[in-house]
């Protein structure tokens, strides 16, 4: 085991050489196996480095996470996918008929109707459910105000009891926890440290600090299909909606042109012609990605603190997924630095 480390570090360190990248953290994923390797420092100020339990902000691979929980809510018949979310809230857009629509299922697969993320502008839908794929951060969280009032409970109590809990992920929450601070990664812009985004609460988007060890926990339980219907898995990782070519967000008209390999299951983007799946996540000064294939049964965690981070995604996927990706592609164009 201490050579197969060795050679990771390694293969980590020729990786990062030139790529600005100020840390990294990468597991491995067989389904019944997880080695990890980390490089770089947490904290370019203190010069602290970034070991295998150091803890990510992890932006949006809190979907997949998320997904799973509601997914194993719909198997129990705590929830169903197809019900709209305004029999359990009131109505995102309450002027538009169209909001009260918005089902589980149409926020899974990112064709809710919603722009991504709210910024500037008022909430308003901008097509009828289910028409096409347009990336929304803002439907997930819309999905935790329904799950939360059909469960009657917070969301990082289900989300413990259900996934973090089960898969022994001990250094995983949704909420920033104390125990986390003496070995948490600072998020770096051109490698400049910036200040912490410290979230006052679970938010089903974007709130998720884990380490890559703990998410490949989570991986290996995707590529198994531990925890869910047989049925449920496979739909969970199958194309339900293909996504415009190149553009992550398409809120106005019909797609001309959808991409040929990649499309979106029920919270996870898919590359249908490898069976694989896939997530990245973006926030400030924070990039990280997950690419998996059920017919290799392996997969690749890539969390980093440097908003230069997905410059890393073929190179640390060229070992254990090899092969041209689409979802590299499409995300190598897409995801700005």
């Amino acid at each position: 085991m201490d050579q197969i480390k060795t050679s990771l570090d390694s293969r980590l360190q020729r990786v990062m050489a030139n790529r600005d990248v100020t840390g990294a953290s990468v597991a491995y994923v067989r389904a019944d196996a997880i080695e990890v390797a980390a490089i770089g420092q947490r904290d370019e100020v203190t010069a602290a480095p970034v070991t295998c339990d150091t803890v990510f902000p992890v932006a949006s691979l809190t979907k997949p996470i998320v997904s799973y929980a509601v997914l194993q809510l719909a198997d129990a018949g705590v929830l169903d996918l197809d019900e709209p979310l305004s029999r359990s809230i009131v109505p995102v857009v309450p002027d538009d008929p169209l909001s009260a629509l918005i089902t589980l299922r149409h926020v899974l697969t990112h064709t809710c109707g919603l722009q991504n993320v709210r910024g500037k502008d008022p909430i308003r839908m901008y097509f009828a459910p289910g028409s096409w794929f347009s990336y929304s951060s803002m439907g997930f969280t819309l999905m935790q105000s329904a799950v939360e009032a059909r469960t009657g409970e917070g969301l990082e109590a289900t989300v413990r009891r259900l996934v973090f809990s089960p898969l022994r992920m001990r250094l995983s929450s949704l909420e920033l926890q104390d125990r986390f601070l003496s070995n948490l990664a600072s998020p770096h812009e051109a490698k400049e440290r910036i200040e912490t985004h410290r979230p006052l609460t679970a938010n089903a988007s974007y709130t998720l600090h884990t380490t890559a060890s703990d998410y490949g926990s989570f991986v290996a339980a995707v590529l198994r299909g531990d925890r869910l219907k047989p049925s449920t898995w496979a739909t969970w990782l199958t194309a339900n909606v293909m996504v415009p070519k190149d553009e992550i967000v398409h809120l106005h008209g019909t797609p001309s042109e959808t991409e040929s390999d990649i499309g979106w299951g029920l919270g996870w983007g898919v590359e249908p012609s490898h069976r694989a799946f896939f997530q990245w996540g973006k926030m400030t000064g924070i990039r990280a990605f997950v690419l998996g294939s059920l017919e290799q049964q392996a997969a690749v965690v890539l969390l980093t603190n440097s908003n230069k981070g997905l410059r890393l995604m073929a190179d640390v996927t060229r070992d254990v997924l090899p092969g041209s990706h689409a979802a590299i592609r499409w995300l190598a164009e897409n995801v700005s630095e």
